[in-house]
């Protein structure tokens, strides 16, 4: 989170809504993500995952990453080392963060006016999980098992067998975060919580296993394995059933403010899902999403168009930030030289901003603009060509960034306006 930024977490903690956090995602203990995690009440982590800079090195055993097609290097290295003391399943992060969260639950479920938020870092690469549930997908040998894919499109080294052990590596994991899933669902079950608890079950983002020709996230064009993400929720009264209204995570904040009473202190871009939940009525007309230097997305409920940048440099684009930080570590000193202070925004809730150049390694410009009806075509296999549907789109994503008030350089780079 930005200085500039209204946390809904600590908005609810000042209303008297006691809000814990419980994780093992380790992005919040580095320098990018170290602002969130402080905005609760109290807060749990548990260290670990991936590349999470924990154990000390020369624990490592490389033998154990003997697969050709896994990712290499030092968060290679770190997960290695990591991995020596997480050899059973109680040690694990993910297991260990459900464990604190029904140890909340214990503590709170007969309590009003609390928040819980158990975040597992799992399904994430690498699918490392214990062998009790390889058997049950015939996986490889664990020194030879392909379960950290590099991000990259399938090429010619890589075959249909080594993406059908992929595959089996992610189902194995899957199926150890849907039974510690299922120990909070029972505890729920037990303790008769779903009459009078809001319970919100979501992800943040897919993953390419193959699909579309593409292994891993981020770099290809925003298709449904990306973002067409699981989103459950039970709501105390609400009829169960499928809702179709569109609907972002950006929703959770204000739905969240809105069951708790709380009345929200500042323009908010989401909005309060509870109509979607009472009788499925519609609170988007459209819907905007992307990656920063990636395509501009916007889907309107039939179509969905990713409008590619306008030069292959992919430019301009920029940081607006105080927080002049990357994952780990700081901006380049040669990038910090660059940086001007500039008026405020919405985004940025009036307050002045430092503006520095940003880089990428996306290249949107060779994906082009990309239009699906998502009616006819569900899968996206079968972009279409209609100059008046999209001239339509263009002017939904204009107005929709209009309205958020994105920055002059994105409206240049994605070739909307000179």
């Amino acid at each position: 989170l930005e200085p500039f930024d209204e946390s809904v977490i600590e908005r609810m903690s000042s209303q008297g809504i006691y809000t814990h956090l419980v994780t093992d995602h380790s992005h919040y203990f580095e320098d990018g993500g170290c602002t969130y995690h402080n905005r609760y009440c109290t807060w749990e982590g548990f260290r670990g995952q991936e590349g999470d800079r924990w154990v000390p090195r020369k624990a490592a055993d490389m033998e154990l990453n003997g697969n050709r097609n896994n990712k290499q290097g030092l968060s290679v290295e770190q997960h290695m080392a990591n991995r020596s003391r997480m050899e059973e399943e109680a040690k694990m992060p993910s297991v260990r963060t459900i464990d604190a969260g029904l140890e909340f639950l214990s503590q709170y479920e007969t309590e009003d006016n609390w928040f819980l938020q158990i975040e597992c870092f799992d399904p994430h690469e690498p699918f490392y999980v214990p062998e009790k549930y390889r058997r049950m997908y015939e996986c490889r040998d664990c020194r030879e098992a392909y379960n950290w894919p590099c991000y990259q499109p399938v090429d010619s080294k890589i075959t249909e067998e080594d993406l059908e052990n992929l595959r089996r590596e992610y189902g194995a994991l899957l199926t150890m975060c849907d039974y510690h899933l299922g120990r909070i669902l029972d505890f729920l079950d037990e303790h008769s919580m779903w009459e009078n608890t809001l319970i919100i079950v979501n992800t943040d983002h897919g993953f390419f296993l193959g699909e579309k020709g593409y292994l891993g996230k981020n770099y290809p064009p925003m298709y449904d394995e990306m973002v067409h993400i699981p989103f459950f929720i039970s709501y105390p009264g609400c009829e169960p059933g499928r809702r179709n209204a569109l609907a972002q995570t950006i929703d959770i904040a204000p739905t969240l403010l809105e069951y708790f009473g709380v009345e929200c202190s500042h323009e908010m871009d989401g909005k309060s899902m509870m109509p979607i939940l009472k009788g499925d009525e519609p609170i988007h007309d459209s819907i905007l999403f992307g990656i920063h230097g990636g395509q501009g997305n916007i889907y309107d409920g039939r179509y969905l168009f990713m409008k590619g940048c306008a030069n292959e440099a992919n430019e301009p684009l920029v940081n607006l930030t105080l927080m002049p930080t990357q994952m780990r570590g700081f901006m380049p000193s040669k990038v910090l030289k660059q940086g001007e202070l500039v008026n405020g925004s919405r985004f940025t809730n009036g307050i002045p901003v430092m503006k520095y150049p940003a880089g990428t390694y996306l290249r949107p410009y060779k994906y082009g603009d990309l239009l699906f009806d998502m009616e006819t075509d569900p899968a996206q296999e079968h972009p279409i060509e209609d100059h008046k549907i999209k001239e339509d789109m263009c002017r939904k994503l204009m107005a929709a960034m209009d309205r958020i008030e994105a920055p002059k350089e994105e409206f240049i780079r994605l070739g909307l306006r000179g």
